[in-house]
């Protein structure tokens, strides 16, 4: 996995912040459902969650959101591994595709592994596995459908520090 460091996006006018719910939501609604009412943009546990936006001179331009979970059912997880889930991971559209996206995940993969967590998770659109897999993930389970969206789980396995 051939990522830059943090460090080499510091010539970038971006900086990572953890935000509120309400904040992420207006995102959330724009980019993955605009024709749903901004209340059935938040998620059954959002008020546990943390939530991360990415700004771009005090603008926000891209939310995600982790969860700590139960490992989905595959014999490669042990109940025993703290496990997080990446949700609702959203990008304006016109600030897509400029490593934004790139940025935000491997702020939060490299929190993820410092907080002990082994395995990180999430459910991607089929148009973005390519986008996770370069971040070590890879499929799990079969593929399957959320409102005629085909989605696959994708999930990477930290080294367990001892």
């Amino acid at each position: 996995m051939n990522l830059p460091s943090n460090d080499s996006f510091k010539s970038f006018p971006w900086v990572i912040r953890r935000i509120t719910v309400e904040a992420a939501l207006p995102i959330r609604h724009r980019v993955l459902w605009p024709n749903k009412t901004m209340e059935e943009c938040r998620v059954e546990d959002d008020e546990g969650g943390e939530h991360f936006g990415v700004f771009i001179n005090e603008t926000l331009v891209c939310v995600a959101s982790i969860f700590m979970t139960e490992p989905f059912s595959t014999a490669l997880f042990s109940k025993k591994q703290q496990t997080a889930r990446l949700r609702k991971f959203a990008t304006i559209e016109e600030y897509q595709n400029k490593g934004i996206g790139r940025f935000v995940l491997k702020h939060i993969m490299d929190l993820m592994r410092q907080q002990s967590v082994s395995v990180f998770w999430c459910d991607a659109r089929e148009n973005a596995m390519s986008f996770y897999e370069k971040f070590g993930m890879s499929a799990q389970g079969e593929r399957f459908f959320k409102d005629d969206i085909p989605y696959q789980k994708m999930a990477v396995t930290f080294p367990i520090s001892i």
